[in-house]
């Protein structure tokens, strides 16, 4: 990879909000020499999500100044070292945020040593995903034997949460659009999956003999979150991850009230910031399952950075089960 400022890079940009159609791979110059405090690493496998796209309509939660670097999560080499930084070197094989980029400057403290036993690709895929997913079910209190409905359960938080639910002994129902999809979601544990396109409802409650769903994992929203409310156990509780269907629901106290029933909204973010030392920790937890072989992520499709709009397109055309990881090309293996 190029190591000098006379030399280029390729980058995706947002330069302008609207859509992921108008985004394009470009050149600019490599990042200059690292800070005492920083690492420069080689991203060569990167992960992109829904979130993405939210973002670039600018309808996320946070807005992003322009221009801002699609993705976030990355996986590469370091490339070069700060001269404070003392537990990195050369050569190691890291985590990092950096996103479409094929170079990225980045604190020393927030990257993350991946283990010998993590491919570079597996690890882009699972840190959002599987991070957001552990935080809800910490905060919903999942526990052993317990029923967990996952809406949206091929997509990349879904599948994470039907990953985790099982690691940590729930019964999960996982809900899904395609027999294709269906199928990776029973592949990775799910006890039960439900055809999305009919009325869950009706056989959560049969599946859990009238009782319902103690916990509810909802990154879809809008009709789903209302039909959800009648299938929810006593004292169950609701995650709201996210609003794939467009809409925001409207929680109905009442029906909160004679369920005992919780609905907990959260962000990754919010950990990040407000907690970090839980977010670290977290982080670590995770790392050690990866490594171990007790999560698995998924990757349904693999495009070079040049293919960025189509791979955005899949994610917009419900065609992704997991996740999309853009690599690089192919003289530039990625291990």
């Amino acid at each position: 990879m190029p190591q000098n400022a006379n030399q280029t890079m390729k980058i995706v940009q947002c330069e302008q909000l609207g859509s992921h159609l108008d985004l394009k791979v470009k050149r600019v110059p490599v990042p200059g020499p690292v800070a005492a405090d920083e690492v420069k690493v080689s991203i060569q496998a990167r992960g992109i999500s829904f979130s993405d796209l939210v973002r670039i309509k600018g309808d996320y939660q946070e807005s992003s100044g322009l221009p801002f670097t699609v993705g976030g999560e990355g996986a590469g080499t370091i490339i070069a070292v700060g001269s404070n930084v003392g537990r990195l070197r050369v050569g190691d094989r890291v985590l990092t945020p950096g996103g479409c980029v094929e170079q990225v400057n980045v604190a020393a403290k927030h990257v993350m040593m991946l283990p010998a036993q993590v491919d570079l690709e597996a690890a882009a895929a699972f840190r959002n995903n599987y991070a957001t997913a552990y935080y809800g079910l910490q905060l919903a209190n999942l526990q052993a034997g317990e029923t967990l409905l996952v809406h949206g359960a091929a997509g990349g938080v879904g599948l994470a949460a039907v990953d985790l639910g099982k690691l940590f002994g729930a019964r999960v129902i996982g809900t899904a659009g395609s027999e294709e999809k269906r199928g990776v979601v029973t592949a990775l544990g799910a006890d039960h999956v439900i055809d999305s396109n009919e009325d869950f409802r009706e056989e959560v409650q049969q599946l859990t003999g009238g009782l319902g769903a103690d916990v509810i994992y909802d990154p879809v929203g809008g009709d789903v979150f209302d039909q959800s409310m009648r299938c929810i156990a006593p004292f169950g509780r609701i995650l709201i991850v996210g609003f794939t269907s467009g809409r925001p629901a409207l929680a109905k106290t009442n029906h909160l009230l004679v369920k005992d029933a919780s609905v907990i909204g959260y962000t990754i973010g919010g950990l990040q910031r407000h907690k970090p030392a839980l977010a670290e920790r977290n982080s670590t937890t995770l790392m050690g399952w990866l490594a171990s072989g007790r999560i698995k992520p998924f990757i349904s499709h693999r495009l070079p950075m040049e293919d960025i709009v189509e791979a955005y397109q899949l994610l917009v055309d419900r065609k992704v089960a997991g996740k999309v990881i853009l690599t690089s090309d192919q003289d530039e293996p990625a291990d």
